[in-house]
């Protein structure tokens, strides 16, 4: 505590206390998010790279065991959001409120609390899963009796996501993001390597059948939270000095009969309903899209499912590694935007919104343009070739930008206690979607799902961000400018790559693999450098990120 108060003294700010008291909140915002970019990037790249050898496996037997993974893993979704209740996100912040305050002991009261109640949901909601499987394969996957084994596979993770989920919130309600995106990138190896391995054997050794495979496919989830559990407490044990050290030094709570079990679910509920947005539009997609397109094509259930597959599951899995970006922004904003509420300075809420939004688009904005410029080969790499659903993922691209602007709107305005506005823009937006659905099918076919989406997800991110400014005036011009300029940088990248594309698979032609990992890997390299470039040289990167990219400059030898 003693580097605490000389800090403040010299700087005559008050600083969020974490576990390195010494961070500013810009520094700590950027450092947490480079952690959590870097642990969300590197496991969903790894989530979306299994496709390729897995396919291959599943021989001709792939669409089917494709779908069928799809449905049973958005239950597992809408389930783990549901098990965890919000909690890990309102643990973070109520732990960062605390220690704003100085009240570490009080803190970890809270957390004590919270992680008897996650043994108690994951032992309930893995219970109702399981033996709820065949209700839940009516409810949302169309009768399928198939999806009954896999949703009761996923079931067995859910009895111990919500240990992990808490873990991770603690961790970051202290700002120390590292120990989180670790442990979800292991997590992710240890999934991966399971599947891989059991469908290989199942598929390849024993001559088995794709539902077998799919069945053990989803039961990684189980390997990997527990090796990820495994990480977060070994970390958790080389932090227990300094945290008690924390605790002791740190303020006696004034009230010691608190009840933490209202305060949490009265924080956790929001983040229950804004954390599974995303998923219910897509569960609302899986219910409905075979039904409704059948009133305008004549199609079988199998190429229906392939339609809902090709949006639904493997251009939502690609696209779903830049809205993993915004997530990560938002895990990390929410400790510091709590501390800074709770303290009560609302010049230092202003800026604090500012640079979160300004980081997402600074981040966002090319990722999305980058991954329609790269649409082709990145489709061809993981899927083989398909122009539909190229098209599929260039359209989905787009509407990443949405999907992640609403992760970050909503974090910020749960992080600022706007919990009931938060759930009713979503709600507002929620209808949006259900009311449109039906003749966005009706013209657009398989792709109506995602322009009723991006219609109510649109809804939901004007009315968020326009709320957000009233209360908190932020400087919208000068977020305004950046945006300008990132949106004219990240077109000169796009612009580039679509050259390439364009020149390259003219001459060699658009199913072959091999080539569109090389040509993939190539425009990566160069939209990454022009964009990387161009930010640099005009000083935008300096702005946005601030002091650190001079260290980047130092690297580039660019002045």
């Amino acid at each position: 505590m003693q580097n605490l108060n000389e800090n403040n003294n010299q700087n005559g700010d008050e600083v969020i206390p974490v576990i390195n008291p010494e961070s500013s909140t810009q520094d700590t915002m950027l450092k947490g998010s480079a952690w959590m970019t870097a642990g969300s990037i590197f496991s969903r790249i790894l989530g979306a790279i299994y496709i390729i050898p897995w396919m291959a496996w599943m021989g001709s037997s792939y669409p089917a065991a494709n779908a069928l993974y799809a449905k049973g893993y958005n239950i597992y979704s809408l389930f783990i959001i549901i098990s965890t209740a919000g909690i890990p996100g309102a643990i973070s912040k109520q732990i960062s409120h605390y220690n704003a305050l100085d009240e570490y002991s009080t803190g970890n009261k809270l957390f004590k609390q919270g992680l008897k109640i996650m043994v108690f949901m994951g032992l309930f909601f893995g219970a109702v899963m399981y033996f709820g499987a065949s209700f839940m394969a009516t409810l949302f996957a169309d009768g399928d009796p198939r999806s009954i084994p896999v949703i009761q596979s996923l079931a067995i993770a859910v009895l111990i996501i919500p240990i992990l989920s808490i873990l991770r919130g603690y961790m970051q309600g202290y700002s120390d993001m590292a120990p989180s995106a670790i442990s979800q990138f292991i997590e992710q190896i240890a999934r991966v390597i399971y599947m891989l391995a059991a469908t290989y054997f199942i598929m390849k050794i024993q001559g088995g059948g794709y539902i077998s495979a799919v069945v053990q496919s989803t039961f990684a989830a189980f390997i990997g939270a527990g090796v990820a559990i495994a990480i977060l407490l070994i970390a958790f044990a080389k932090k227990l000095p300094k945290l008690r050290a924390l605790s002791r030094n740190g303020k006696a709570p004034e009230k010691l009969n608190k009840n933490f079990t209202k305060e949490i679910f009265e924080q956790a509920i929001p983040f229950i309903i804004l954390g599974s947005g995303i998923t219910l539009f897509n569960l609302f997609d899986q219910s409905t899209f075979n039904q409704i397109m059948r009133m305008f094509v004549k199609a079988t259930n199998a190429q229906l499912d392939n339609y809902y597959s090709l949006f639904g599951f493997q251009a939502n899995k690609l696209i779903m590694i830049i809205v993993s970006l915004a997530t990560a922004m938002s895990a990390t904003a929410i400790p510091i935007l709590s501390g800074l509420f709770s303290k009560g300075v609302k010049k230092d809420i202003e800026d604090q919104i500012s640079n979160t939004l300004e980081l997402f688009f600074f981040i966002m904005i090319p990722a999305a343009l980058g991954m329609y410029a790269v649409a082709q080969p990145l489709w061809t790499t993981f899927y083989r070739y398909d122009a539909l659903g190229i098209w599929m993922l260039e359209f989905s691209a787009i509407i990443s930008i949405l999907l992640g602007m609403f992760t970050v709107l909503s974090t910020v305005l749960q992080a600022l206690y706007c919990n009931r506005l938060a759930i009713q823009y979503f709600v507002v937006g929620f209808i949006v979607k259900i009311a449109v659905q039906i003749p966005m099918i009706g013209l657009f076919h398989e792709f109506g799902p995602l322009v009723a989406t991006s219609i109510g997800m649109g809804a939901v991110c004007f009315l968020m961000m326009r709320k957000l400014h009233s209360l908190y005036p932020f400087d919208t011009s000068r977020i305004s400018r950046r945006i300008s300029g990132i949106i004219v940088f990240s077109l000169v990248m796009f612009i580039a790559i679509f050259f390439i594309n364009s020149v390259a698979f003219k001459f060699i032609g658009n199913s072959d693999r091999i080539v569109s990992v090389v040509i993939l890997a190539i425009e990566a390299v160069v939209g990454s450098s022009i964009y990387g470039y161009l930010v640099l040289k005009t000083n935008l990167a300096d702005k946005i990120l601030g002091s650190r990219v001079e260290r980047i400059r130092r690297l580039v030898r660019m002045k």
